[in-house]
């Protein structure tokens, strides 16, 4: 058996539309970002879900919340799917990073598991902590379909794995804010259905969108 997991990352924030590091700060959704994921919500109501799992940081709650409360599904809090932390990173924008940590941020870019800056978590033990959540999820939801809010960070590292590529590979895959992954493990092979779906905004307001007017 295996478990069947759709990974959405959580909608927009404030400092996301700043372009600011998150990380571990626990930051809410804007009001662009609870109309995502209302969306995202919509699109998947169709769809057989078993379980709802969520990042425990309030944007991915409030994300994951939007997708469980039609189905009268409860969301459960996983720290192994927390997103990495950024350390004295966070709050900064990417300019203020890039101009205040120039080697570290190219480093970052360019081969992400030799990075290194204060307080940073390094992206190895990252990729450690997602995958023993992903084995708990498993164990917990053999044969069942699992729906799984989390972040930029963590759901690279899940369609990574599922496409059976090195975490050296981060920037290879683009999750856009309340993006839908599709992904199914089992013992014997994995397999993406679908990556980075944004169907559900089609039609949507540009802002919406994330598309800055």
């Amino acid at each position: 058996m295996g478990i069947h997991l759709t990974v959405v990352r959580h909608a927009e924030t404030e400092w996301n539309r700043e372009r600011r590091y998150q990380g571990a700060t626990d930051t809410p959704l804007s009001e662009t970002g609870r109309a995502q994921a209302e969306a995202a919500a919509r699109v998947l109501a169709a769809e057989a879900l078993d379980a709802v799992w969520s990042s425990p940081l309030r944007r991915a709650r409030e994300t994951a919340e939007a997708i469980a409360r039609p189905r009268g599904l409860a969301v459960h809090p996983h720290p192994g799917f927390s997103e990495m932390g950024f350390g004295v990173w966070e709050g900064l924008t990417g300019d203020q990073v890039r101009e205040r940590y120039p080697e570290a941020y190219r480093c970052w870019r360019e081969t992400p598991t030799a990075a290194a800056w204060p307080g940073a978590e390094p992206l190895a033990a990252v990729r450690d902590r997602t995958l023993a959540g992903l084995e708990d999820l498993r164990e917990r939801h053999d044969g069942q379909r699992v729906c799984l809010v989390t972040h930029g960070i963590i759901a690279r590292v899940l369609i990574l794995e599922a496409l059976g590529l090195p975490v050296d590979r981060l920037w290879s895959v683009h999750v856009s804010f309340s993006g839908v992954s599709e992904l199914e493990f089992r013992d014997d092979w994995t397999a993406v259905h679908r990556m980075n779906t944004l169907v559900h905004l089609d039609g949507a307001p540009a802002a919406v969108r994330g598309i800055a007017g």
